[in-house]
């Protein structure tokens, strides 16, 4: 999705209540659709947060091309950078994962707090509407939460396995640093996201995404008024770990939902020579606004409209705003002697 649809003035609208907007997870794809309330695609995610480096992958430091040639004017052009060995989830944070959190310190999420509690959510247009820009398509929604991904009717009953959504940037930070952990840089995530494979066009190297077994959960036909669910999802996410891992073993690295990471948001951020100063965003679609880098795309991201699911694809997100289609998941940097003793140990994301 492009950077635009995560203006701030959009949250400043006034709230629009739409019956499409209400609707529970049943209604929303159709009676192709897998059923997501029982299924779990990957066993190895916990139910429960771990402690140390549980349920994470280890990614050996080295090089990579960041960037690309841009396909988006924002993604390139390609520079070398060095990145230290880390620890990273193995999954997007998962809605049992981010509820022990809560159960265990109390914590409200920007999206329950205020005096009109209230987050985006996602609302295909009808197929004869005319839409104009993305406030055709994006509703405030009073009541809907990380609880209530799509609203008052919906709920994450049954769903524990799904990626929490509707968190706020601040939201994932202390879900992070409650572990003794922090969300990724945006040079991690894309080394990461790469799976060892430089310069790939995607997380599985340059194969066309839409051939043969499907490799994420993105949007199939013309957005945003009817995705085909040929991955095996319709304009909904999917449990984690539906789609084959990369090569580091990290599952969802395309498509599902975005996923927040702590660099701010400069378009064009690239010059010739070097990175441009990340002290301090600036979106000429949101000039007060400080924002954040999200990757990865989501359920949501077509080939006609969005194509963000590629490593080097990026935009911004307001930190203050949780949306139906946005995650996360946490990093640890240990210490250079303890990479090494991973890194002999083959790296398994162990305590």
């Amino acid at each position: 999705m492009p950077a635009a649809h995560h203006r701030s003035g959009l949250m400043r609208r006034k709230p629009t209540l739409a019956c499409a907007a209400l609707l529970s997870l049943a209604a929303c794809g159709g009676e192709g659709d897998r059923q997501v309330a029982s299924e779990i695609c990957v066993r190895e995610a916990p139910a429960a947060p771990g402690q140390g480096t549980a349920g994470m992958i280890f990614v050996p430091g080295g090089a990579m091309l960041m960037g690309a040639k841009p396909l988006r004017a924002e993604e390139g052009p390609p520079h070398r950078v060095e990145v230290a060995a880390f620890f990273i989830d193995a999954t997007d944070v998962t809605n049992a994962q981010f509820a022990a959190f809560v159960a265990a310190t109390g914590y409200v999420t920007r999206a329950e707090r205020g005096d009109t509690p209230a987050s985006l959510v996602f609302v295909a247009p009808d197929g004869d509407e005319p839409v104009r820009d993305i406030a055709d398509w994006w509703r405030i929604v009073p009541g809907a939460d990380w609880r209530h991904p799509e609203g008052p009717g919906s709920s994450i009953d049954g769903r524990d396995h799904l990626p929490v959504v509707q968190v706020a940037y601040e939201d994932a930070l202390a879900y992070a640093r409650w572990l003794g952990r922090e969300l990724p840089s945006e040079a991690e995530w894309e080394y990461a996201a790469r799976g060892g494979i430089d310069g790939a066009a995607y997380a599985w190297g340059d194969g066309d995404p839409t051939s043969g077994t499907s490799r994420a959960n993105t949007w199939q036909g013309p957005f945003p008024y009817a995705d085909t669910g040929t991955d095996g999802y319709r304009m909904r996410p999917s449990p984690v770990g539906c789609y084959p891992p990369n090569g580091y073993g990290l599952y969802d690295m395309a498509g599902n939902v975005w996923q927040w990471t702590t660099d701010v948001y400069v378009p064009g951020a690239f010059d010739d020579e070097e990175l441009a100063p990340q002290s301090a965003s600036f979106d000429p679609q949101a000039p007060s606004v400080p924002r954040r880098v999200i990757k990865g795309g989501s359920f949501l991201c077509a080939d006609n409209y969005c194509f963000r699911y590629r490593p080097a694809a990026r935009t911004g997100a307001d930190p203050g705003d949780g949306a139906s289609h946005i995650g996360f998941r946490t990093v640890v940097r240990p210490p250079q002697s303890a990479a090494r003793t991973a890194e002999n140990t083959n790296g398994e994301g162990h305590p």
